[in-house]
């Protein structure tokens, strides 16, 4: 109990004009960590002192910064295995109170209602027009074509709610639905789109780089194949590299969300955003 007492002693120092005695209580309290939220929530609410409560917002994101760094940076070194959840660390940053339940119930819920509509005899093709049909006409899901460059694209509760998202995002959610449902779908890193693999489980020879067809989740599921990418890339001028055909890692994905929030946010002017997704960029840069 005595961490509260001093915990509650800190906060009533925050409002002093000496800007030395602000920066040892801030100090103090960003050694205590996740602790001391609740406090300074409750304090923030009960004060109309407008210094006072930037203080608090800036100590609380401080906090909420650092875990989210710690957080990404485990996930990275455990071996980055679950996108779905790299995916919720970056939420994390924007949406740090998130009922992140929500969100997985969300996805379960959508999964439930192509896994209803599941066939054994059904083709890779069958299996994927399901998905885009409950996924697309059902939910209604789309690419935001209006707001292409507004951050909210890029985060996950954001695209669940609103049904719009950008090419990553979509991506992302139309992956991690089909891996629950075991169909061998994922993600794929082409410059200036992001796209979609069913991969060829059965190994039959002539599947180039692995990958029976491509998806783009941006375009309502639409199914494409390797002769499209290679128009895409003449398009850009682009060499045919084969990384721009086969599936990347969960890392690659989550840096590439990153960096779509980086370009959002210098769009809008947001510098200490950027900083700070610069950092959390850092953390899964290549080494």
């Amino acid at each position: 109990m005595e961490n509260n007492a001093e915990i509650s002693a800190l906060v009533k120092l925050l409002d002093d004009p000496d800007q030395e005695v602000y920066q040892h209580v801030e100090k103090k309290l960003l050694e205590y960590g996740g602790e001391v939220v609740h406090f300074l929530e409750n304090a923030w609410e009960q004060s109309f002192d407008g210094l006072l409560q930037e203080r608090i917002e800036s100590i609380v994101h401080q906090i909420q910064f650092k875990t989210v760094k710690e957080d990404l940076n485990l996930w990275y070194l455990s071996g980055a295995f679950d996108l779905l959840q790299g995916a919720l660390i970056i939420n994390r940053y924007q949406y740090p109170d998130l009922d992140e339940q929500k969100v997985i119930n969300q996805i379960e819920e959508i999964k439930r209602d192509i896994w209803l509509g599941l066939q054994y005899e059904m083709s890779s093709v069958e299996k994927v027009k399901l998905i885009n049909h409950v996924l697309y006409q059902q939910y209604g899901f789309g690419g935001n074509t209006k707001n292409h460059h507004d951050p909210q694209n890029s985060y996950l509760n954001q695209v669940l709610d609103s049904k719009k998202g950008n090419q990553i995002s979509l991506a992302i959610i139309y992956s991690t639905l089909a891996q629950k449902l075991d169909l061998p779908v994922y993600g794929i890193n082409l410059p200036q789109h992001f796209i979609l693999g069913y991969i060829d489980d059965s190994k039959q020879e002539g599947t180039e780089y692995g990958v029976l067809f491509y998806i783009n989740a941006f375009n309502r599921g639409n199914i494409f194949g390797k002769h499209d990418v290679d128009q895409f890339l003449r398009q850009l001028n682009l060499e045919a590299l084969p990384e721009y055909y086969r599936p990347c890692s969960n890392t690659d994905i989550i840096r590439r969300v990153i960096r779509n929030l980086i370009s959002a946010y210098e769009n809008a002017g947001a510098t200490e955003k950027v900083a700070e997704l610069n950092e959390l960029q850092d953390i899964i840069a290549e080494k």
